[in-house]
């Protein structure tokens, strides 16, 4: 069983940069990647970025050079930085663990408007 808890969410002006975290607990050993997901109102759910156990990392093209996904496994921690936040990036964000299942976090709120 992994745990998840994802903190750093908040409202942010167009332009603005918040960031995600999401600590690990229980059998984080067993993690094989890690990633941040998203969901908009009436959307469905889909990949932010993604980053392996041998720190190979994946970005969505809607946010590839704007997000930066990092993780220190000594410190069970994984952190989304985000810049220039646009107000399409509006979306309750949820870290991901996959081990032999997925493992997801209850989600930060992540508001972008002036």
């Amino acid at each position: 069983q992994v745990h998840l808890v994802e903190s750093g969410g908040g409202l942010v002006q167009p332009g603005g940069s918040l960031r995600l975290s999401c600590v690990a607990s229980g059998s984080t050993g067993s993690i094989v990647h890690m990633a941040w997901y998203r969901q908009a109102p009436g959307m469905q759910r889909e990949l932010v970025a993604r980053i392996r156990a041998g720190g190979t990392t994946t970005y969505a093209t809607t946010v590839a050079g704007r997000f930066t996904i990092s993780r220190d496994t000594a410190k069970d921690t994984m952190w989304l930085q985000m810049n220039s936040l646009k107000p399409e990036d509006t979306a309750v964000y949820y870290c991901h663990a996959h081990t032999f299942v997925d493992y997801w976090g209850k989600g930060t709120l992540v508001t972008v408007s002036s």
